[in-house]
Parts: C-alpha cells; sequence; structure tokens
C-alpha cells in the first residue's frame, strides 16, 4: 500500500512557560517562524486575576499568530484549576478535527490539563532543565517523564541536555541555540549607542539576558571591586532574586530589560561580553543563545565553564573560559590587548556560517515530517 507523504497539521498550539513579550529567545524564534506556514497559538502560563468567571484573553499579533493567555479565578485548589483549564482549551480547540493539531510542550506541566487530547503530532522542545530552577513545582519531574514517553518527536536545546535525555525516547535530537546573524551582526557596523548607554565612559563588559538564580552576583562583585576602571553593563529583568542582593557600585549599570530590535545598538559599544553564569544545578544543561548572538555581533566573550559553552566555543578558542574573578580579569585582558581581531572574526564567521534559526527551523520540521510518516506507514501495515 503506497503512502502519501504527510504535510504538517494546519494548526500548531504551544504550551509554554515563557511569557512571548519577556526576554525574546528559542519560543519565539522557532513560532515566528512556523507562524509563516501554519496557524500557531502560543498558550502562556495562566494569571490568577478572573473576576467573576475565567477565560481565555486572545491577541492576534500576526496573521497566523495568537498569544493566549487564560485569566483565571483566584483561589481555586490544584484539582479545580486544572480542570478548569481543561474546559478553557476544549472550548478553545472548539470542533476542529484533532488531525489538524501540533502540540508543542516547552512545560512538561501544561500536560496536566491537555494530556486528553491527541493531537496528531506531539513535540516536545526541552530547551532547558526546568526541574533544577528555583521554585520549580513538585509535580515537574513526574510529568516531564510521561511527556518523554507520549511525544512523538523530542528536540533538546543542547548537547548536555540531549545527552541526560537520549535514553528516554528513541526519536529525540538536538539543536542547540541557534542565531538571528542578520540582526546581531548589525553591532558590527552601527557608530551611536543608545543614550543611556552612551553617557557611560571607558571599558565597557556586557551582558545581557535574565538575572536570576543562575546569574554569579558574587564574581560580577570581584571583577568590578577589582578592576574599578572598567565599566559592568547589565541588561535584562531581575527574576526570582531580590534587587538588594545583587552587587551594586559606580562602575555596575543596570540598564533594565531591552527590545530585542534595540539589542545590536547596545551591543555596539561593548570591548568585551560575558556569560557571568554560576556553576550550580540550575546551569547545569544550559546551551546559553547569547553565545553566538554575541560572537554574532564582533564581540570578544569570557565565560563561566557552562559545559555547552566550553565545547564547542571554547574549544574552538572562540570564546575565553574563566572559573573564577582573576581569570576573567586575565582574559578580558589578554582581549583588550590583543592585535589579531581579523583572524579571530573570521573563524568566528566560519563557524557560525551554517548556524541559524532558519536553519534550525527546517530541520526541525523535517524531523517533524519523518515523524508523521513513520506513524502512517505504521498505521497502514
Amino acid at each position: 500500500m503506497n503512502i502519501q507523504k504527510p504535510l504538517l497539521p494546519k494548526n500548531l498550539l504551544c504550551f509554554s512557560h515563557l511569557r512571548w513579550d519577556f526576554v525574546f529567545q528559542r519560543p519565539q524564534h522557532l513560532m515566528s517562524r512556523f507562524a509563516k506556514e501554519m496557524n500557531v497559538y502560543v498558550m502562556e502560563e495562566p494569571i490568577f486575576d478572573g473576576q467573576e468567571s475565567s477565560y481565555l484573553a486572545i491577541d492576534k499579533r500576526e496573521e497566523q499568530l495568537t498569544i493566549i493567555v487564560p485569566h483565571i479565578t483566584p483561589g481555586l485548589d490544584h484539582e479545580q484549576e486544572n480542570l478548569l483549564m481543561k474546559k478553557l482549551l476544549t472550548d478553545f480547540i472548539g470542533d476542529s478535527s484533532l488531525a489538524d493539531w501540533i502540540f508543542w510542550y516547552y512545560t512538561p506541566m501544561a500536560l496536566q490539563f491537555s494530556d486528553h487530547h491527541a493531537a496528531a503530532l506531539t513535540v516536545f522542545d526541552c530547551m532547558d532543565e526546568l526541574s533544577a530552577f528555583d521554585f520549580a513545582p513538585k509535580e515537574l519531574v513526574l510529568l516531564e517523564k510521561k511527556l518523554l514517553k507520549t511525544a512523538d518527536v523530542v528536540f533538546t536545546g543542547g548537547h548536555s541536555l540531549h545527552e541526560a535525555k537520549k535514553e528516554q525516547h528513541n526519536n529525540i535530537h538536538v539543536y542547540p541555540s541557534s542565531i538571528d546573524k542578520k540582526h546581531f551582526s548589525k553591532a558590527r557596523t552601527i557608530e551611536i549607542e543608545p543614550e543611556d548607554q552612551a553617557a557611560i565612559t571607558g571599558i565597557k563588559l556586557g551582558f545581557i539576558g535574565v538575572i536570576d538564580e543562575r546569574f554569579d552576583a558574587a564574581l560580577i562583585r570581584e571583577i568590578a571591586e577589582k578592576r574599578p576602571e572598567w565599566q559592568i553593563l547589565l541588561l535584562g529583568p531581575v527574576v526570582k532574586v531580590s534587587m538588594d542582593s545583587l552587587p551594586k557600585g559606580p562602575n555596575l549599570h543596570y540598564l533594565g530589560q531591552k527590545n530585542y530590535q534595540e539589542l545590536p545598538s547596545y551591543l555596539s559599544g561593548w570591548n568585551v561580553a560575558l556569560i557571568p553564569f554560576a556553576i550550580n544545578n540550575s546551569t547545569r544543561f544550559i546551551s546559553p543563545t547569547k553565545t553566538p548572538e554575541y560572537l554574532a555581533a564582533g564581540l570578544r566573550v569570557v565565560s563561566t565553564p557552562i559545559r555547552d559553552v566550553v565545547k564547542p566555543y571554547g574549544i574552538e578558542k572562540l570564546v575565553s573560559i574563566g572559573s573564577n574573578a582573576d581569570e576573567f580579569i586575565e582574559a578580558i585582558e589578554q582581549i583588550i590587548a590583543s592585535k589579531d581581531e581579523k583572524s579571530w572574526k573570521n573563524n568566528v564567521d566560519d563557524f557560525l556560517a551554517d548556524k541559524s534559526w532558519e536553519n534550525t527551523y527546517e530541520e526541525m520540521k523535517k524531523k517533524m515530517l519523518w515523524t508523521l510518516f513513520e506513524t502512517d506507514k505504521l498505521l497502514a501495515s
């Protein structure tokens, strides 16, 4: 019996633990690309502010991209909340056939209200080891194991995660953090910095990202104290940690969260980019998106020994690795004194040549189509 080559379903429902308007990262890059070919609905985690009744707020951002935010009546217990979310999801899908849907999970927690629906294709894009984060729900580990059993195809956001999960699924593929080269390479030619950064003079060291339990505040404090003439610029939201717990000083500048479109103009004024992540459970499996973004911007980078930064970036001598403040300072001083920028940038560009979110998206799509094809073959046999 001939099996017709499958097409991807026309609707994709993404269950995300990250707000769409938070930091622009992996989910936004991928879902924006899927939305060029199908209807994409991103369902965020609920907000508990429903007044008289619970509802889904529907926000259509583009022709085929819609953000859904559940607004839930506060005061419900865990079981009541899940029953309500099940009803909201069922009402949202309505009469449409589940054969027309892909369910794409970033958070296994969504299984609690979605596992009664059998979509044509279930994808788990495991971008982080969420169970290692502060305040992770106790149910998360069991729900992830369940998702790894029921998903049709699994993607991981880095090689370390792939090593940790590969024995739990027979259709699992690694797709590390990629890059929008065209966007970040603008930093190489921009000459005017944003006003809040232009006012800061001297050697500029920068970090862009969420400042949370993964951020090594003690490392930044020590660098700032030992090199008071260096200006350290920290761009991003402060989450799950107190601002009072973060280092302060005349050469430490918290510039807040910036729009994704603005980032190249900030990067253009830096001398060195930093990846100052603590080495702990929450960073054991991360593959920082900022690594290739910094490099595409033409910036030299110093990072703590995060496994997915050391391999490949450290091994390829594209990123300097430092385990403590003194090693960071030594690496930064060597970068500032370096005269070999052209050779280094050529090596960076060669390494990044085949790496893009577009390529990642296309490769993921191939794996999804192959999975559907194999499923159809199995059903027809």
